[in-house]
């Protein structure tokens, strides 16, 4: 069975799907970014809400603004916006569900002036983001806009056509403020501390380049909740495809799989109102630092602590790295002596329990998360993720060693060849300068933290200079598992 809108009807029992009338649903938000974790997350919290009966005038109109996205353009033009949503449980068991929240895709780049309209149009009230670290365009250490961009700089131009998402949004404010139509609500769904405070200012900023009257108005009216989204969504694989095509007779162009958790931490704060997410278990809170902070500086962090070693020690895949007790051990001994002392009280969490599941989580092995996924774009990841904690724990005259280990890590790693001399394919977008800057490694130990755009004034601190020498030395003499045998000794 095709997915697409004619073929709902024959989906088998082992298959959920909508119990709406997608006919029924109209657009109410346009999400920028439908990659794997939006169509797992979001789109899944409405799709749940349509089966409830409610929400139905919160349907999503998705924008792909990247040459990258003419892919999911075209799978969603082919399915009418209909994927398949597939749980991924430890024990091997598939859960597969047809969502139908997704009812409109839109690529920017070949009708620009159609996404304008749908974000200018009364009917939208929330555009939500998913564009990643990078895509808010945060200078990592002065915290402001960064405009080297090309695209930003294009978008600055007067009368230009919007190629960015900063374009896009502001554009269609300046619209709907000339136009008399109230703004929507900017929601932010990445994984950045006060990702909505980010995205008010980084916004604000590029709107006052444009218009400092259209920026005040912003400012004044605008309303940016933060928020915190968890769940883990690996690249979808062909096997991925073969195994839903095989044992549950669908095919679907770009399915997404995902671990059965979920969470989503949402600050109550929209200016035109919202779905009744809290319905279907999200946490409608009036502050989500507490909780945003325990995710970065536990999972993320945690991410970014195990991808690295694992990758120089030999494995390829999270759950390999995780069902490993020398591994395992590091993990747990990072969150608890490093991560968890920068945290703030998080109400109605027990740290013990959700440090050890975040451990089982990790090790699913059916969820097969790639070390190469977690290990992309670390240059967007490490500085907002790992630094902050090492920064504390220096200020508190605590350990640091492990944090400090993570940092050498990416530094070895992004030397680009690992253990066994084989080649690694570094993923970021500033590759060149950080291989560049690795590769000199051995005979100037301190050039990759000696760059101030990524770690600011951490190589003038002796106390963090010496853990993160110490390690890079021993990861160079005698690789990642007797670094972590020594430091664990």
């Amino acid at each position: 069975m095709t997915l697409n809108s004619g073929s709902l009807g024959a989906l088998g029992n082992k298959v959920g799907g909508p119990a709406y009338d997608r006919t029924a649903v109209r657009p109410g938000i346009v999400h920028f970014g439908v990659g794997g974790f939006h169509r797992a997350h979001q789109a899944m919290y409405l799709d749940r809400l349509m089966n409830d009966g409610k929400a139905l005038d919160w349907g999503i109109a998705g924008v792909g603004v990247m040459p990258a996205d003419r892919r999911m353009a075209d799978v969603m033009k082919a399915q009418d916006c209909l994927y398949t949503l597939v749980v991924k449980h430890p024990d091997g068991t598939l859960e597969p569900r047809v969502i139908g929240s997704i009812v409109e895709y839109l690529f920017a780049p070949d009708d620009p002036e159609a996404v304008l309209a749908r974000m200018a149009d009364p009917q939208t009230r929330i555009v939500s983001l998913t564009i990643t670290e990078g895509g808010y365009h945060v200078h990592q250490v002065t915290g402001e806009l960064d405009t080297s961009d090309a695209g930003l700089a294009a978008d600055l131009v007067e009368g230009a056509t919007p190629i960015s998402v900063f374009g896009f949004v502001v554009e269609a404010l300046a619209r709907r403020r000339a136009a008399g139509v109230p703004p929507f609500t900017v929601m932010s769904c990445d994984n950045i501390p006060g990702n909505g405070h980010v995205a008010r200012k980084m916004l604000t900023s590029f709107a006052r380049l444009k218009d400092p009257e259209l920026a005040d108005w912003v400012e004044r009216e605008v309303r940016f909740p933060n928020s915190m989204v968890d769940r883990i969504t690996p690249v979808t694989a062909d096997a991925d495809r073969d195994a839903l095509a095989d044992r549950f007779g669908v095919e679907d162009g770009w399915p997404v799989v995902c671990e059965p958790f979920t969470q989503w931490v949402l600050e109550d704060d929209f200016g035109a109102g919202r779905p009744p997410y809290e319905e279907v278990g999200v946490q409608l809170v009036h502050d989500v630092e507490p909780y945003e902070l325990m995710k970065l500086r536990l999972l993320n962090a945690s991410h970014q602590a195990l991808c690295y070693l694992g990758y120089l020690a030999g494995y390829r895949y999270a759950h390999e790295v995780c069902q490993d007790k020398l591994f395992v051990d590091f993990l747990l001994g990072y969150m608890d002596e490093e991560g968890t002392p920068t945290l703030p009280e998080v109400p109605g969490v027990d740290l013990f329990r959700y440090k050890r599941q975040l451990i089982e989580r990790f090790a699913n092995p059916e969820v097969r998360d790639t070390l190469a996924r977690l290990c992309a774009e670390s240059s967007d990841r490490i500085p907002k993720w790992l630094l902050p904690v090492i920064r504390e724990q220096l200020a508190a005259g605590r350990g640091i060693d492990r944090a400090a280990l993570v940092v050498a890590s990416w530094a070895r790693y992004a030397e680009g060849v690992d253990e066994q001399g084989e080649p690694i394919e570094v993923v970021d977008r500033l590759r060149d300068k950080l291989v560049e800057r690795a590769q000199r490694n051995r005979e100037d130990p301190l050039v990759f933290i000696s760059d101030p755009d990524l770690f600011g004034d951490l190589a003038a601190d002796e106390r963090f200079v010496a853990a993160y020498r110490s390690s890079l030395s021993s990861l160079h003499e005698r690789g990642a598992r007797a670094t972590l045998e020594g430091l664990a000794g």
